[in-house]
């Protein structure tokens, strides 16, 4: 009974965070504010995870999940890895969080760019494409650039898109990424 207590107490503070981070921002959100919302006392935070810093990166933690693409025929890779990115997205607002604080937070940033050398680089390594890493950060540039004008800053036009089309949009430059021979000019 204990342990699922302290199961619920974690998740709890846990979804309090991924709230305060996200709406505040890393150096905004506090302990005793995050303490708030999940209705405990600050030191069971501190308790539960160590520190603020330590708190933030198990909030932000990521899975982007991709998917297996290298039985997806190169004309429709860009298709299937934007349709899951964008359906991830939508249904976790833990990359919101880490998206949000990257940009002002070097331990954000750090998170950021372990999702990329992590999921994001090997999934691309695996399609046997030429300069993986260099491919797959062309991809991070238009996916993250996407989420940042959708999820961030909210400009109407992007909000306003629905899922197919955000995809119908996207997919054509990121199969581009993908496909297009690299020069070195």
């Amino acid at each position: 009974m204990a342990q699922r207590k302290s199961e619920r107490t974690r998740a709890g503070i846990l979804a309090a965070a991924r709230e305060r981070f996200g709406a505040d921002g890393y150096e905004r959100a506090t302990v005793r504010a995050i303490a708030a919302d999940a209705a405990i006392d600050p030191a069971m935070v501190i308790r539960y995870f160590g520190s603020k810093e330590k708190l933030f990166a198990e909030a932000a933690e990521f899975d982007i999940r991709l998917p297996d693409v290298s039985g997806v025929p190169a004309a429709e890779v860009g298709t299937t890895l934007v349709r899951h990115l964008v359906a991830r997205w939508e249904e976790d607002d833990t990359f919101r969080v880490l998206l949000r604080t990257a940009a002002t937070n070097e331990s954000a940033a750090e998170r950021m760019r372990h999702v990329f050398a992590t999921q994001l680089a090997p999934t691309l390594a695996g399609l046997a494409v030429d300069q993986p890493a260099l491919r797959a950060g062309l991809v991070a540039t238009q996916a993250l650039g996407f989420a940042l004008c959708r999820y961030i800053l909210q400009l109407p036009p992007v909000t306003a898109l629905t899922a197919d089309q955000a995809v119908a949009f996207l997919a054509p430059t990121i199969t581009h990424y993908l496909t297009a021979p690299l020069s070195a000019e």
